[in-house]
C-alpha cells in the first residue's frame, strides 16, 4: 500500500509539470488516464497556481472564494471540488472555447442581426479608475483611432451631463459612452496633485441598519438618475493599482446604486475594467477583485476585464462582451 501510494505521488508531480491543456489531452487516450488527471489536488494546485494570471472572469465562471480560503486538508471526501471542472470553466482559454463551440444556427442569427440597422446602444461609464490613476483612460480612448475610432463628439445636453462620445467597433458597430466624472476636471486633478480624497458628488448617502450593524446605502443624484434610466450598459472603472488604498464595500454600494432595478432593465450588462495606468504599475489579479468588490451579489450580467490606460489593452475584449450582451438583451 506505500508503494502504491509513493507511485501516486510520483505520478501527481510528473503530471504537475504538463499544462491543464495536455492533460485534457492526455485523459482523453484511455479509461486510466482519464481517472489519473482528474485527481482533485492536481486541480487544485492548477487553479492556485494560474488564476493570479487570468485577465478577465465573468458571472458565469468566478471561482467559489471558498476554495481560496480553505485547506485542502480541511475539505471531506463527500465535499470535494471538482476544481478540473472548476479550472475549465474559470479559465479565459476555457471560455473562449466554450463560447466557439455554441450550435451553428447562434452564428448564424448573429450574422443576421448585425445586417439589421441597430439603435446605437449607449453605456454609463463611472469609477475611480477614471480619477485617480496617473494616465487617462478616457483621453486614451480619444486619441487612439488606430484601436478604438471616434465616431461622434459630444454635440448636445442630456439632462446637464452631456450626449456622450460615440466610438466605432472594429468599423462596424457605434456605440456612445457616456462618462461621469464625481467631480469637477479642477478639483480632480487637484486631488491627484496633493494625493487627497474628494466627495462624489453623484452619489448621496443614505444609513440603514440591517440586523445591529448600520449598511452603507447610496443613491444617485437626479441628473444622474435620468442617465441611469435610458442606458443600455454600465462600464464601472475601477483601481487595480496595488498601491493605493481601496474601499471595496463603498465601491460595491456605488455599483448597487447605478445598477438599481428602480432605474432600468435588471438584465442590463455592467462591464467591470479592472485598470492601471501603465504596465509597469503591479495590479491585483482579476479574480481577486472580483471578489474584492463582491461581484458575485449582483444580479445582472458581468464581466472583470484587465486593462491598462496608457495602452488600452484589454480594452476591445471587455468593450466586445458589453455590446454582444446588450444586443442580445434588445434582441430578446
Amino acid at each position: 500500500a506505500a508503494l502504491n501510494g509513493f507511485q501516486i505521488n510520483v505520478q501527481l508531480i510528473i503530471m504537475s509539470f504538463l499544462s491543464p491543456q495536455d492533460l485534457c489531452h492526455l485523459g482523453s487516450t484511455s479509461c486510466y488516464w482519464r481517472a489519473a488527471v482528474q485527481d482533485p489536488l492536481l486541480w487544485r494546485y492548477f487553479l492556485l497556481r494560474d488564476l493570479p494570471s487570468w485577465t478577465s472572469v465573468d458571472w458565469k465562471s468566478l471561482p467559489d472564494a471558498e476554495i481560496f480560503n480553505k485547506a485542502f486538508s480541511e475539505v471531506s471526501d463527500n465535499a470535494l471540488y471538482d476544481y478540473m471542472a472548476v479550472y475549465k470553466r474559470s479559465c479565459p482559454q476555457g471560455r473562449r472555447s466554450l463560447k466557439s463551440s455554441r450550435p451553428r444556427y447562434g452564428a448564424v442569427t448573429s450574422f443576421l442581426q448585425s445586417l439589421v440597422t441597430q439603435a446605437e446602444p449607449r453605456f454609463a461609464m463611472f469609477g475611480p479608475g477614471l480619477e485617480e490613476l496617473d494616465d487617462s483612460l478616457v483621453q486614451k480612448m480619444m486619441t487612439c483611432p488606430e484601436i478604438l475610432q471616434v465616431a461622434g463628439l459630444p454635440h448636445r445636453q442630456i439632462h446637464g451631463i452631456g450626449s456622450g462620445v460615440s466610438f466605432q467597433f472594429n468599423n462596424n458597430q457605434k456605440f456612445n459612452i457616456l462618462t461621469l466624472y464625481s467631480t469637477t476636471s479642477v478639483e480632480r486633478r487637484r486631488a491627484r496633485e496633493e494625493q487627497a480624497v474628494t466627495v462624489n458628488k453623484m452619489f448621496y448617502q443614505e444609513n440603514s441598519v440591517v440586523g445591529n450593524q448600520q449598511a452603507v446605502h447610496y443613491s444617485v443624484i437626479a441628473q444622474v438618475r435620468m442617465v441611469c434610466e435610458v442606458v443600455d450598459g454600465f462600464i464601472y472603472v475601477a483601481n487595480a493599482e496595488t498601491h493605493r488604498e481601496h474601499d471595496r464595500q463603498e465601491e460595491l454600494a456605488r455599483i448597487l446604486a447605478m445598477t438599481d432595478p428602480a432605474l432600468g432593465p435588471l438584465n442590463r450588462p455592467l462591464l467591470v475594467l479592472s485598470c492601471v495606468s501603465h504596465v509597469g504599475v503591479k495590479r491585483i489579479p482579476c479574480v481577486y477583485m472580483a471578489h474584492q468588490l463582491q461581484l458575485n451579489l449582483l444580479r445582472q450580467p458581468w464581466m472583470m476585464q484587465d486593462t491598462v490606460a496608457a495602452t488600452l489593452d484589454g480594452l476591445l475584449n471587455g468593450i466586445e462582451w458589453l455590446l454582444e450582451e446588450a444586443n442580445n438583451k434588445n434582441a430578446q
